[in-house]
């Protein structure tokens, strides 16, 4: 052992692991890569806490993992970049761009309907935030408020923290991703414009009242404990009951 730091070898495999880490191929082996040519690596982490809840044939977040497009951590595994969690205090914006070019991107693949027994508190993620007033264009919530899946919950992250091509691609691996972002583009352009979070929650109050949008419609402080698992599972073929990053920020 060398009398500074680490063995070589050690050096060298801590080196490679980090270097696999920060450079995610978005090749799929062959799933939808129609379309979309000019991303060919995501230049940054991108990362999930996944408490296997969903069916993993139906979760969009096992779907991204099977393509190589998002890694899994472990309960306790520090995460310095951006993750979208209940935990979080303020909204993510484009100020959080450069934490996310260095550190990466997070969500949390849990189910709405067993969100009291997610362990929120072994998810160690320093720059925890919270996504903005968005609607749903997945199969089995299209349309709602809030209610967004794995894959929604990244693309709209990307975009608003100035990434909005890599947002593109990931909903791109998905036969109903144009829905999102064509229901959500031009509050997403919005979002995107604004240099903070506080910007970021008047864009949207202010959208909200413009809309007319309901009091129950309204981001909460934290995640419902239920869901409509009902309807969901009347949609078996469509999208699991993956919701990770429900709009939490408090208006």
């Amino acid at each position: 052992m060398s009398k500074r730091g680490k063995p070589k070898k050690t050096r060298k495999r801590l080196d490679g692991v980090e270097a696999e880490f920060r450079t995610l191929s978005l090749d799929e082996d062959g799933e939808n890569n129609s379309g979309d040519e000019t991303v060919t690596k995501v230049p940054f982490p991108v990362a999930m806490w996944d408490m296997k809840h969903c069916d993993p044939k139906r979760c969009t977040g096992k779907k991204l993992e099977r393509m190589k497009l998002i890694r899994v951590l472990k309960l306790r595994q520090k995460f310095y970049g951006i993750a979208l969690t209940p935990m979080g205090e303020r909204c993510v914006s484009r100020a959080d761009k450069e934490i996310v070019e260095k550190f990466g991107a997070a969500v949390v693949d849990c189910s709405w309907a067993r969100i009291e027994e997610t362990p929120f508190h072994q998810m160690v993620a320093p720059q925890s935030r919270l996504l903005p007033y968005l609607v749903a264009g997945n199969p089995v919530n299209y349309g709602r408020p809030l209610k967004l899946s794995c894959v929604e919950a990244l693309a709209a992250l990307f975009y608003i923290t100035g990434f909005p091509e890599i947002a593109e691609h990931y909903m791109s691996k998905f036969s109903w991703g144009d829905s999102f972002l064509d229901l959500n583009r031009n509050i997403l352009d919005e979002y995107a414009s604004c240099e903070t979070s506080s910007e970021v929650v008047r864009v949207q109050n202010e959208y909200m009242s413009s809309s007319g949008s309901l009091d129950d419609e309204r981001p909460r402080d934290f995640p419902p404990s239920s869901s409509s698992s009902e309807d969901e599972e009347s949609e078996e073929e469509a999208v699991e009951d993956d919701k990770v990053a429900e709009s939490t920020v408090p208006s």
